[in-house]
């Protein structure tokens, strides 16, 4: 296990530097618009805050931990800091197979095909499109999360943005409900399930939804998802940890110990395979820590998709 310190000191200062917890140039991170002719304005302004994009940077600067992890290296992650930025991002951006970038872009333009099935009239900049910095708060660096928060909200103000639709649980939970507390900025937000309205018959498919903690915990939202399914013909075998009840998928321990995630993703991957069907995931996070456990999941942007 690393020392939380640490990591903390590292992910901070790239936030401070770069605006980024991965230092990773935006121009290589978020590229997924491109080629989609996406309208600059509109009823509401889509904010991803890059989460969908960081997974494959996550994904990679977790299995380099992990070879580390409870070794004598274990005490120098410290001065990963003192690194140049540019060259620690490059550097992660390079390792990084392009194959998983491309993968997380597909789950961001299905987002956008159900939106636009779905009649919803939405913009999209890429200048306005942060990180949120949640990490930092999950972490407990509380100053360091408001200082990056209020950079953030003053960017989307000064552009007068006031309703955003969301495509992630930890950017909607920051938006929603940090932005206004800590900072003193209300945003109406929404997450995109939230503003999909397709209608199919369907085959009578069943699936189980793995609820993410900050839809189904603290913002309520399960009900939500399972309605869009439910008016594509499909229906949800529940495991007992769903809604409010649901477990973690261990990703949030990665950057502290790879180890710790991995167990506790195998644990929530097993009782999800105990109904014995298709496992549908709604957080990037999530995903990609189920599926690392061998979890036969997707993404349920990619199931909305299907019925457009």
């Amino acid at each position: 296990m690393y020392h939380p310190k640490d990591i903390i000191e590292v992910l901070a200062d790239n936030v401070k530097k770069t605006m980024s917890p991965f230092a990773v140039p935006k121009a290589l991170v978020n590229g997924w618009w491109k080629g989609l002719d996406l309208p600059r304005d509109g009823d509401a302004l889509l904010v991803t805050g890059l989460m969908y994009q960081f997974v494959p940077f996550i994904e990679t600067a977790t299995r380099q931990l992990e070879r580390y992890e409870d070794t004598k290296w274990t005490a120098y992650l410290g001065y990963a800091r003192y690194m140049p930025k540019f060259l620690s991002g490059l550097g992660l951006a390079m390792l990084t197979p392009g194959r998983e970038k491309r993968k997380a872009a597909n789950h961001l333009r299905d987002i956008v095909t159900v939106l636009r099935a779905s009649g919803t009239k939405f913009g999209y900049r890429p200048d306005l499109d942060e990180y949120s910095g949640i990490l930092l708060y999950d972490m407990g660096d509380q100053e360091n999360f408001v200082r990056h928060a209020r950079r953030v909200a003053d960017k989307l103000e000064r552009a007068g943005v006031r309703r955003i639709i969301t495509t992630d649980p930890h950017t909607t939970y920051a938006l929603k409900v940090l932005y206004p507390k800590y900072v003193g900025t209300t945003f109406e937000v929404r997450a995109y399930f939230e503003a999909v309205d397709l209608h199919a018959p369907g085959q009578g498919e069943e699936v189980t939804l793995h609820d993410p903690c900050f839809y189904g915990r603290y913002l309520e939202l399960s009900d939500v998802p399972r309605r869009a399914l439910a008016n594509l013909g499909y229906t949800c075998a529940d495991v007992r940890e769903s809604g409010a009840f649901t477990s973690c998928c261990g990703g949030p321990a990665e950057s502290i110990s790879p180890k710790l995630a991995s167990q506790i993703g195998a644990g929530r991957a097993e009782r999800l395979a105990g109904t014995g069907r298709q496992i549908v995931a709604m957080c990037p996070i999530c995903l990609n820590n189920l599926e690392k456990s061998g979890a036969n999941v997707v993404d349920l942007s990619a199931i909305l998709a299907r019925g457009v």
